[in-house]
């Protein structure tokens, strides 16, 4: 259950339902998977949300470093890192486009009723998007897991296309919340701090 260990690093505390989506698993393996993590202390359930222990960040990050060092792939991963964070700020830019538009020169929540300047950063999304989709293939290659960003980066902009604008930037399976978690992924892949 070392993805579903990995999943809980990059999400911090989450639902079984996002836990199970984040790791590609049905809702009853992630279960059982956290039930085991449980009885070794390595995670705990708190309120209904799931989260590592101190143990459980510990036994990640050696995890992580020891699937790293066996594929060889340091270099490739660092590589496609760099190139994702060319594209981060961009991601930020447009969230914030999303979320809050100028009207006479006055930063204003965006009321979503203007569809012309909704559909122009929808556009900008996807081309953001095509670009993300080279980076997350090289990651993908480099180690397999980093596959599964790509699937929920894409579905999250299609579920925002129809007509869900949540999934752009404010719901916990949106587009900005699954690129941060890819963020966090490979910092902690990396051994880099945040910041």
């Amino acid at each position: 259950m070392s993805d579903v260990l990995h999943v809980l690093r990059c999400t911090g505390f989450a639902e079984l339902a996002r836990v199970a989506d984040a790791a590609g698993l049905s809702e009853a393996e992630t279960e059982s998977g956290l039930i085991d993590l449980a009885v070794d202390g390595l995670v705990t359930r708190e309120m209904g949300a799931w989260g590592l222990t101190a143990a459980g960040t510990a036994e990640d990050l050696r995890r992580t470093a020891a699937e790293l060092a066996a594929a060889g792939t340091e270099g490739l991963v660092g590589s496609a890192y760099e190139k994702f964070m060319v594209l981060n700020p961009e991601l930020l830019d447009l969230c914030s486009a999303w979320q809050m538009r100028s009207v006479d020169g006055v930063p204003t929540p965006n009321d979503h009723r203007d569809t012309a300047y909704d559909t122009k950063v929808l556009e900008l999304f996807g081309d953001l998007d095509r670009r993300a989709e080279e980076v997350c293939a090289e990651l993908a290659k480099a180690l397999p897991r980093f596959g599964r960003y790509r699937h929920r980066l894409g579905a999250a902009l299609e579920r925002a296309r129809g007509g869900a604008r949540e999934e752009l930037a404010d719901s916990m399976t949106s587009y900005h919340v699954v690129w941060f978690q890819l963020h966090e992924d490979l910092l902690v892949t990396l051994g880099r701090p945040r910041g």
